[in-house]
């Protein structure tokens, strides 16, 4: 398969490196400092505090003209720039990023048929150049990758795509209803990141209840929002079980090497951007 993995932050580096040590014809896409130090040293990772070790992915500033697959690793708020690049370049573009306003915004700029949604269901942090992740949160974690068409058929390329990247090691599923996964995702994830930001980091906001129980009421409004039950179905208990319980079972996330060693800590501007681009899409979609 030759592949174009857009993005070379934690989630698009990971995945770069699999698929390149599983044979593939990749090329990572990055821009400036990150570019250098690709070409320099390639992919540097590192299962924790373990020694790093570095995947010689290709690295690219510009597409070619054609790919079997585009892989999208970008925040909310860089999609629109990623759209206009990608205009004249062949190939599938499979989104894997934050995205709750649907599919029409996306086939609009490069056409209905090339496009697929999806959300990486692995992580980790940049320590400058490197990529560290905790061994239950790498590419293979237990939790497979949902990736979907947005109509929810199962097309044979939606098949190809989940087998080939089973193959490289890759946990991926596919998901009929990827849209409104996507849109249950946002409704949790934007009061949580916007919780978190104004308490300046997960384990402070575990340690502030009350902050948590108005969390808590954001995140039921943006479901009961939504005009079909969540997906994955666990979610609707955060409309169904009492508060206290709740508000407990957050504060011990907030507080557990899942979070603190994850993007939940990174309280950069460019964070804050895509949780108000986020925002945006839902309000948008308000019924």
């Amino acid at each position: 398969m030759k592949l174009l993995v857009y993005g070379a932050g934690v989630c698009g580096s990971l995945f770069a490196a699999r698929m390149h040590e599983a044979g593939h014809d990749v090329s990572l896409l990055a821009r400036g400092e990150r570019l250098t130090a690709l070409r320099r040293l390639g992919v540097q990772m590192a299962e924790e505090d373990a020694p790093v070790r570095q995947v010689p992915v290709p690295v690219t500033a510009h597409p070619d003209d054609r790919y079997d697959l585009i892989t999208v690793f970008v925040r909310t708020h860089q999609v629109d720039a990623v759209l206009e690049s990608l205009v004249g370049v062949q190939g599938d573009v499979l989104f894997l990023l934050n995205w709750a306003a649907g599919p029409k915004a996306l086939g609009a700029a490069i056409g209905d048929e090339r496009v697929l949604l999806g959300f990486p269901a692995f992580g980790g942090t940049m320590d400058g150049d490197v990529v560290r992740y905790r061994k239950t949160n790498v590419i293979t974690r237990r939790v497979a990758m949902p990736i979907g068409e947005p109509d929810g058929r199962t097309t044979p390329r939606l098949e190809r795509i989940v087998e080939t990247f089973r193959a490289a090691g890759i946990n991926a599923k596919a998901e009929p209803q990827m849209d409104t996964w996507l849109r249950t995702h946002a409704a949790f994830e934007v009061p949580l990141g916007r919780a978190v930001h104004a308490a300046a980091g997960p384990v402070a906001l575990a340690g502030t209840p009350d902050a948590v129980r108005g969390m808590l009421h954001l995140m039921r409004e943006n479901l009961a929002a939504m005009e079909t039950p969540p997906v994955p179905r666990a979610f609707a208990a955060l409309r169904a079980l009492p508060q206290g319980l709740l508000v407990a079972a957050l504060q011990r996330f907030l507080k557990s090497p899942t979070a603190v060693n994850s993007g939940l800590s990174d309280l950069s501007p460019s964070t804050a951007a895509e949780l108000e681009r986020l925002t945006e899409q839902l309000d948008s979609r308000r019924r």
